[in-house]
């Protein structure tokens, strides 16, 4: 085994070159990807602000969604502000504590939002598979220890990553072509056998998330079962009505993300074009749409919403519907 003398090595800061082959159309391409951040930036921050301000949205679900929320905000932030800089300006430096910070808090954002949909999935299992024992259950200190525990998890799995990275002697080139630092793509960049590095990033955080898939796949198998055991129709409707945005959400999350990562490891094939411009829709399309999902298919949210940014509109609305009432 060659030793590589690390000190010998720089460590210097990297380039982000942004999307290889497209680097004509970088302006045209932050159009749209400037947007959608905006969007991802408005709607989880009205999210936040309401779920705050509101005590009729202060429940164990509602929270989770706050946690969502603020992971979206952090996977966002932590890659789109750089990616516009690259798009306006051309390719930027970044240095190599900034680079680890970055790959961290991609990865970390990553498997804590697989984690909070399985806490999500637990929370929409009590509710409608044992209404009765809800709060006894998901207590306020019951919360606390799960945000805790799935948030300390999340580090856990990614902390070994940037040691991992840290150890590595960089004596190739240090043009990174792509819009952010990630693991793989920072590690191959060395002049060290990155073996460990290919199978730790691979199978412990795929591992980690397919658990959370069977997790949630069991919790929704029960959540069916006791629907379908509900007498009422209305009752059945209402309960799927609850998981339908979580259900969009979980798709969303999911599919690009097992999509991303296999081709990452096995896709040699997919063009590298393809596979960066897809990495780049993954990080700002599921935060922007999460806060919409829900928005659209949660009535509690959709209602504050309204109230919120239309508030003239609102106060005719409930108006009319009193006068209605008077009339009948």
């Amino acid at each position: 085994m060659v030793m590589h003398n690390t000190s010998s090595y720089s460590t210097g800061p990297f380039t982000l070159s942004g999307i290889p082959g497209l680097e004509q159309y970088h302006v045209w391409i932050s159009i749209p990807f400037c947007f959608i951040y905006l969007v991802a930036i408005m709607g989880n921050s009205i999210l936040l602000y309401l779920i705050t301000v509101e005590n009729s949205l202060h429940s164990p679900m509602f929270f989770f969604l706050s946690m969502m929320a603020m992971t979206d905000l952090i996977l966002s932030t932590t890659c789109v502000p750089k990616t516009l800089c690259i798009f306006w300006f051309g390719p930027q430096e970044i240095s190599f504590p900034g680079c680890l910070t970055q790959l961290f808090f991609l990865h970390y954002s990553f498997v804590l939002d697989s984690a909070i949909l399985l806490a999500m999935a637990f929370d929409r299992y009590v509710a409608i598979c044992l209404p009765l024992r809800y709060t006894t259950i998901l207590t306020p200190k019951a919360i606390v220890k799960i945000a805790v525990g799935i948030s300390f998890r999340s580090f856990c799995v990614f902390v070994p990553c940037v040691f991992l990275v840290n150890r590595l002697p960089f004596c190739r080139t240090h043009i990174i072509a792509h819009t952010y630092c990630e693991h793989i793509g920072v590690a191959r960049l060395a002049c060290a056998d990155i073996s460990i590095n290919i199978w730790y990033g691979f199978c412990v955080p795929i591992m980690t998330v397919i658990t959370d898939v069977v997790l949630i796949a069991i919790s929704y198998t029960l959540i069916l079962c006791a629907v379908f055991r509900l007498p009422s129709r209305d009752a059945r409707q209402k309960a799927l009505g609850t998981c339908g945005s979580h259900v969009c959400v979980i798709l969303m999350f999911y599919i690009p993300a097992f999509f991303s990562i296999l081709a990452h490891r096995f896709g040699h094939n997919v063009p590298r074009t393809f596979h960066i411009v897809f990495a780049n829709l993954y990080v700002i399309i599921p935060p922007a749409l999460n806060p919409i999902v829900y928005g659209v298919k949660t009535k509690q949210i959709r209602d504050k919403v309204i109230l919120l940014l239309f508030p003239k509109w609102s106060q005719w609305q409930m108006t009319e519907v009193l006068h209605l009432e008077a009339s009948s």
